[in-house]
C-alpha cells in the first residue's frame, strides 16, 4: 500500500502525516526554524512513495523544495494554480494560503459543502466553501499572538502560556488571572462572533446550515460553549493534502 508523504509547513510548526487510502497514519510535527534541519532524518524514516506539500513559509518552502524534488518521487506543491476539483468564487486565488486551500479540500472529504473551517494555530483563519469552491474568509489574531503581543508590548506584564488560558471569572483577581480573562474570554468572543457574522451573510446568499469545522492546536483551549458549535477535525489540513495528491 503507497503511503505519501503530506507535509503542512506552517507559522510556527509544521505538521506531517503518512497517507494510505485517505487514512492519515503515522503523525508527527517539528518546529518549521529546525525544518532544514530535520527534514532528512524525517524522510530517511518514513520512505514514502511520495509527496504532497503545503507551505505558508516562503523562506521554508524555497529550502525544502529542492530536497525534496531531489529524492525523485512524485511531489505534489498544492497551490492555488496546481489544485484539482476545487473551484475558486474569489478574484484573487493566488492569495489564499495554501494550508486554506487544503482545508477546503478536507472539508469536501469531510462534509462536502457548505463548510466554514475554522483553523486555531498562530494566525486563526476561517474560510467559507460553498458548491462554487472556495468563497473567502476571515484572518484574525491567533491565540499566541495575542498572549506574545501582551507581554512583548507591555513592561509588567508576563508572557502566559496558552494552554494555561482557561475562561474562569470575568474580573480577576490577580494580573494574571486578568489576562487570562481577557484572552480566554476575548478570543472565544472574537471566534463566535465572527462565525455569527458569517452565518448572516451566508444566509442572506441562500447559503443554510453550514458544517463549522475546527482544526489547529488551539482547538483545544477553546471553551465547552463554542466547541460544542464546531466539529472537530485535528487532521484536517493533512487530510485535504492527501485528497489533493489523489486527484492528481
Amino acid at each position: 500500500m503507497s503511503q505519501v508523504l503530506c507535509i503542512d509547513i506552517g507559522n510556527t510548526t509544521t505538521h506531517w502525516g503518512l497517507a494510505a487510502n485517505g487514512i492519515i497514519g503515522l503523525l508527527g510535527e517539528m518546529p518549521t526554524s529546525s525544518l532544514r534541519e530535520r527534514l532528512g532524518e524525517l524522510l530517511e524514516r518514513v520512505q514514502p512513495a511520495g509527496i504532497a506539500l503545503a507551505s505558508v513559509v516562503p523562506a521554508a518552502t524555497s529550502t525544502v523544495l529542492p530536497a525534496l524534488a531531489a529524492l525523485g518521487k512524485p511531489l505534489h506543491h498544492l497551490r492555488h494554480d496546481t489544485v484539482v476539483g476545487i473551484g475558486f468564487d474569489y478574484p484573487y486565488p493566488e492569495e489564499v494560503g495554501q494550508d486554506r486551500i487544503a482545508n477546503c479540500i478536507g472539508a469536501q472529504v469531510v462534509c462536502g459543502a457548505p463548510a466554514i473551517v475554522v483553523d486555531l494555530g498562530t494566525a486563526t483563519t476561517f474560510d467559507v466553501l460553498t458548491s462554487k469552491g472556495y468563497a473567502g474568509g476571515v484572518i484574525a489574531p491567533g491565540l499566541s499572538v495575542m498572549t506574545s503581543y501582551l507581554h512583548g508590548r507591555t513592561a509588567l506584564l508576563p508572557l502566559l502560556d496558552p494552554a494555561s488560558i482557561q475562561a474562569g471569572s470575568a474580573i480577576g483577581k490577580s494580573t494574571l488571572d486578568a489576562m487570562r480573562a481577557g484572552c480566554a474570554i476575548g478570543f472565544a468572543g472574537m471566534i463566535g462572533h465572527i462565525l455569527d457574522a458569517l452565518l448572516t451573510e451566508l444566509a442572506a446568499q441562500g447559503v443554510h446550515n453550514p458544517t463549522l469545522l475546527a482544526t489547529g492546536g488551539t482547538a483545544d483551549f477553546l471553551p465547552t460553549e463554542l466547541s460544542r458549535r464546531l466539529r472537530r477535525e485535528p487532521n484536517l489540513t493533512l487530510i485535504g493534502l492527501a485528497e489533493s495528491w489523489r486527484r492528481q
